[in-house]
């Protein structure tokens, strides 16, 4: 055995945190201590009784065989662990300040190496914020970045099902272990995403969500993140957490500006008011990126945002009324009988398409 399978070992223990990692690996020489360790030896070290016996309990696993059937089943679920100390753990993760000591991922791995873009928010998205998920995950992967989210319902769901339709690829960090679909009702996007993308998190086998480990989730996008996309959030959500998490690790931070009435769209008002950059379109995010990226060798182009791509009936419906002329909101509301939320999703997506502009006092004209 080595130092990075006792450290799996280790980690396979239930109720022994990151925290309890570090103090282990910063105190012992080596791990291969562990397999003579017993209660006492931990005490002695400063362990509490309790954390003690747990931690005692891994001589015993390591020399009844536990251990090579725990590695037995991970290998035949297709799932592949990695610890901190491995080549291929992601760099950028690696830097941050409390990185997963173990990685378990099922799906194509390399897709850590593309430039990576988290892409979060609220998980009852408005019509708007649907579609501002769905076209900037899809552009995006069609430009060759990696969507990284949460699986959750909502936005998440949304960036990872417009980043497939993209053929970028993505990457769904889970807060419970991969033989758990959460929420149940993602269990065809899981299955793509193993298919396609990559599924990721740094909990064993049989850990099951709770409120507590999605908050840590967060940090895992964020690290893995070169950037992190909120589309529609609340002031108080797991994805202005994700943001500030961000921020702490050096990462740039892009928010989708929506309605000042709208309770959805405060806290991405609230991180353009504090200098996130505010996104109307893919190439906000992408200008940041320019040279890490290669447009011209992607599946993206400026033709994908005007004539390549076919319009729904509201979008056409919209661009026949802009044909003799600009029209204020309030005209565009009275002629197409749309209701605000509904109007303002469809202008987005003909802004975000670079079928109409935007010009002042609040009228669009075809471009």
């Amino acid at each position: 055995m080595n130092n990075r399978q006792y450290l799996f070992a280790l980690h396979q223990l239930q109720g022994i945190g990151w925290k309890t990692i570090h103090q282990i690996v910063t105190r012992l020489s080596s791990l291969e201590d562990l397999g003579s360790m017993e209660a006492s030896d931990w005490m002695e070290l400063g362990f509490t009784p309790g954390r003690s016996r747990a931690l005692s309990a891994l001589r015993h696993s390591l020399n009844d065989g536990q251990l090579g059937q725990a590695l037995e089943r991970y290998e035949q679920a297709g799932i592949r662990w990695l610890t901190i100390w491995d080549e291929d753990y992601p760099e950028m993760l690696r830097e941050t300040a409390d990185p997963p000591w173990v990685l378990y991922v099922r799906g194509n791995l390399d897709l850590l190496g593309r430039l990576c873009i988290g892409v979060v928010g609220t998980r009852t998205p408005t019509v708007y914020g649907r579609t501002s998920a769905e076209r900037l995950s899809y552009d995006l992967s069609r430009a060759g970045v990696c969507i990284v989210s949460g699986l959750a319902r909502g936005i998440d769901s949304i960036a990872h099902e417009g980043a497939l339709h993209g053929k970028g690829g993505t990457v769904a960090v889970l807060g419970c272990g991969l033989d758990t679909v959460y929420p149940a009702e993602n269990k065809g996007l899981f299955q793509r995403i193993a298919r396609e993308g990559l599924l990721l998190t740094e909990y064993p086998l049989g850990t099951k969500p709770h409120a507590g480990l999605f908050p840590l989730r967060n940090r895992v996008i964020a690290g893995l993140s070169s950037g992190v996309l909120v589309v529609e959030a609340a002031v108080r959500s797991g994805s202005l957490i994700t943001a500030d998490l961000a921020l702490g690790y050096s990462r740039d931070v892009f928010a989708v500006p929506g309605p000042i009435n709208s309770p959805k769209s405060q806290g991405t008002l609230k991180l353009i008011k504090d200098g996130a950059k505010l996104i109307a379109s893919s190439a906000d995010v992408l200008e940041e990126y320019g040279h890490r990226i290669d447009l011209q060798n992607s599946a993206y182009s400026n033709d994908t945002h005007t004539v390549g791509q076919k319009l729904s009936a509201d979008e056409s419906l919209i661009c026949e009324l802009l044909v003799s002329g600009p029209l204020t909101i309030d005209q565009l509301l009275q002629q197409s009988q749309f209701t605000f939320g509904h109007l303002h999703a469809v202008l987005i997506n003909l802004l975000m398409m670079q079928r109409i502009v935007e010009i002042p006092g609040t009228a669009y004209t075809l471009r």
